[in-house]
């Protein structure tokens, strides 16, 4: 039989195949050509692989030379100009600080008690008034007549108690004269000079005059009890004569006029016809977490607290007074506890109803490790501060702070004393940058001024770095 030569692709061995090929002869030839393309893909497919990871360690090593060179200049080449602060230390109150209304003394709604025509207003709405002047006069005419009346009633029922007295004393001495004439006619019932019906005669007639008396003194009884009641309207009237005049019941100021002369005034109005509010002394009150409050009671003197309030607008000037209440419970809806400071207020500067800052000292603080509080950083979770070493780097390092006082931060853990830290230009830092305090040479001194820094201003400005 003729055989034919199959050629094969470029890049393959040319396999001479039979004209007619049996099936097995063709599962082989085909499981090669599957295998050889197989290969083939893989290889290209090492080769992708390969050239992408020299792709990008080219470009990490382009960027990163790129950007190390920019840090470098600004941590190692660049001196950066800032301002620096020492750690010191000192004492420090320890403060409790929160936002208080101030509310008055007492506070009085006056309202007239009977009803009348307004004769006169003794004073002008605004108007500082003294415990006992007079604020309002009503119309007391019909209040006068009604105690004149009283007063008739009364002295009618004191001479009904007197007529009474003397008809009681007058059956009193008919009823003894009855008595001695029945013990008379006693002696003589028993000499036999009398009769036994005479006798009894003048023993009844004494036992009706004695029931008289009694009588007589149980209506006297009754006068005098008309009399006390009568005595009572007589006082009561003097008491409702006593309303038109209305007084101011303590030293406090004046409030809006709700009435003016001439109008009719009604007794228990729901409207107060003026009120008066004490404002000196004068209450702060204010709130504190409940975590504070154990600090309060356990501050020596807890009662007594130095606190001192700061009006808004007027900082500079604030108001001294001391704790007077702390309250009883805690609010379970807020989670706060009420307190109370009392000031004198002597010069009227704290108004009811103001809203003023409260400071409230518990103690002090002996020799505590302060810092500007411009110098305290805040991190995603922490605070740190620049540190600024001997060779004039900087060092972040991360502090625990407490409270702020005068623009001075406590510093619980993190730093000594002695330290110097940055308290401006810290977004232009980062740990290891060189630093000069600002106005220490100028633009083209950067390094130099930097190295002279090292030498001298270093030993100068020493602040202990690690």
């Amino acid at each position: 039989m003729d055989e034919q030569v199959v050629r094969e692709p470029a890049g393959t061995s040319a396999v001479a195949e039979p004209q007619n090929p049996t099936n097995s002869q063709k599962s082989r030839a085909t499981v090669r050509v599957d295998r050889r393309s197989r290969m083939r893909a893989r290889i290209v497919q090492i080769v992708s692989v390969v050239v992408l990871l020299l792709i990008l360690i080219l470009l990490w090593r382009f960027l990163g030379d790129r950007s190390t060179p920019r840090a470098a200049g600004t941590g190692r080449g660049e001196v950066v100009p800032v301002e620096m602060g020492v750690v010191s230390q000192k004492d420090v109150p320890v403060q409790l600080k929160a936002i208080g209304n101030v509310e008055p003394l007492s506070t009085i709604a006056v309202r007239s008690q009977v009803e009348g025509t307004l004769q006169r207003v003794g004073f002008v709405p605004g108007q500082e008034v003294k415990k006992g002047d007079v604020l309002f006069v009503i119309d007391p005419r019909p209040l006068q007549s009604a105690l004149s009346q009283a007063e008739a009633n009364l002295l009618k029922a004191m001479a009904a108690v007197r007529q009474g007295n003397d008809i009681v004393a007058r059956d009193q001495a008919t009823a003894a004269n009855d008595k001695v004439i029945a013990n008379r006619d006693a002696n003589l019932l028993e000499a036999g000079v009398i009769p036994r019906e005479q006798y009894d005669n003048d023993v009844s007639k004494l036992h009706a005059d004695e029931a008289t008396v009694r009588a007589d003194q149980s209506a006297v009884a009754n006068l005098q009890a008309a009399q006390k009641a009568e005595q009572a309207a007589v006082e009561n009237a003097r008491v409702q004569l006593s309303y038109t005049t209305i007084r101011a019941p303590l030293s406090a100021k004046t409030g809006n006029l709700a009435v003016t002369q001439g109008n009719l005034v009604r007794a228990n109005d729901t409207t107060p016809m003026v009120t008066i509010t004490q404002s000196a002394p004068i209450y702060v009150t204010f709130s504190v977490p409940e975590k504070d409050l154990m600090r309060i009671r356990q501050s020596p003197g807890s009662e007594g607290m130095v606190t001192q309030v700061v009006i808004p607008g007027d900082e500079s000037n604030s108001v001294m007074g001391k704790l007077s209440l702390v309250d009883n419970t805690v609010d379970v809806a807020t989670g706060t506890v009420r307190l109370k400071a009392t000031f004198q207020n002597d010069d009227r500067r704290l108004y009811p109803g103001q809203f003023v800052n409260v400071v409230l000292t518990l103690g002090t603080l002996t020799q505590a490790i302060v810092v500007p509080a411009q110098a305290v950083q805040i991190g995603q979770d922490k605070s740190f501060v620049y540190v600024v070493k001997f060779d004039m780097t900087v060092e972040a390092r991360t502090v625990k702070t407490g409270t702020t006082i005068d623009n001075m931060t406590v510093i619980e853990d993190g730093l000594k004393p002695g330290e110097q830290v940055v308290t401006d230009g810290q977004l232009r830092l980062i740990p290891g940058a060189k630093v000069q305090a600002k106005g220490q040479g100028g633009p083209g001194q950067g390094v130099q001024g930097s190295q002279n820094d090292q030498g001298e201003g270093g030993r100068r400005r020493g602040g202990g770095g690690n």
